[in-house]
């Protein structure tokens, strides 16, 4: 009798059931680009409260109505009808491996709703359990936020964006190397602008960070590494999450 083991056969990583995961950072802190790599290297959905919103409004949809009058009037959304829209969106065949949740929750609140959410309509099952929230935040002193942020240039004609404070800074400066059109600094993209809304968020985001570490489900990720490392100490926090 063969004795030898038999091997294992390879999972591909889009096979792999992720479950929910929330992405924390502060502007410049990366969030984008690792958003894009986790929903490429296990084939999940990238969920997007802005655009949510944006395709009820576009749709006539009832949440659509009651935010697009509530917006023209100078309100923002309540956390009843942006949990709402979210609470739709999630319910869609695409997410039944998982998702990343981008720009929610942004209030104790809406995690609250999440929490209750996930136990009642949600559970991500396994041999093992039920696959919980990942919550991970991408760490990035200020100083160093602050030197992303200011040195960012926008192409006005291709979109594209460089910086001249990192490895991506053009082969030209202040020239875009696609089309050849003068760099420009965005509104958003001062210093002025950058300051508060890295203070906006750091208030902002501080009572999630608090929740979610209580709950042990925070995992802080350097957002200064290499983007590499910080990608491969994502996908570990992913996969290796103990079920509930």
């Amino acid at each position: 009798m063969d004795t030898q083991a038999i091997p294992v056969p390879f999972v591909k990583s889009k096979q792999i059931l992720v479950g929910p995961v929330i992405l924390l950072g502060a502007p410049g802190a990366g969030k984008g680009t690792q958003a894009k790599r986790i929903s490429d290297h296990y084939g999940i959905p990238q969920i997007s409260t802005g655009d949510i919103l944006r395709d009820n409004i576009s749709r006539g949809t009832q949440l659509g109505k009651e935010a697009k009058e509530l917006m023209e009037n100078g309100h923002f959304a309540p956390d009843q009808l942006v949990c709402q829209m979210v609470a739709d969106r999630l319910a869609q065949p695409d997410c039944a491996r998982g998702y990343i949740l981008d720009g929610f929750p942004r209030t104790v609140v809406q995690s609250e709703w999440l929490d209750d959410y996930l136990a009642e309509n949600h559970c991500f099952r396994t041999e093992h359990g039920c696959k919980p929230l990942v919550v991970i935040q991408l760490v990035v002193e200020y100083n160093k936020l602050l030197r992303r942020l200011t040195g960012r240039r926008t192409c006005p004609t291709c979109g594209r964006i460089f910086n001249n404070n990192t490895s991506q800074r053009s082969l030209v400066e202040g020239v875009c190397d696609v089309d050849g059109s003068a760099l420009v600094t965005r509104k958003d993209d001062r210093d002025d602008v950058i300051m508060e809304r890295l203070k906006n968020y750091e208030n902002q985001t501080l009572p999630l960070v608090k929740y979610y570490a209580q709950r042990h489900r925070l995992t802080d990720i350097d957002g200064a590494a290499e983007l590499e490392f910080i990608s491969a100490e994502a996908f570990k926090a992913i996969e290796h999450v103990d079920s509930v």
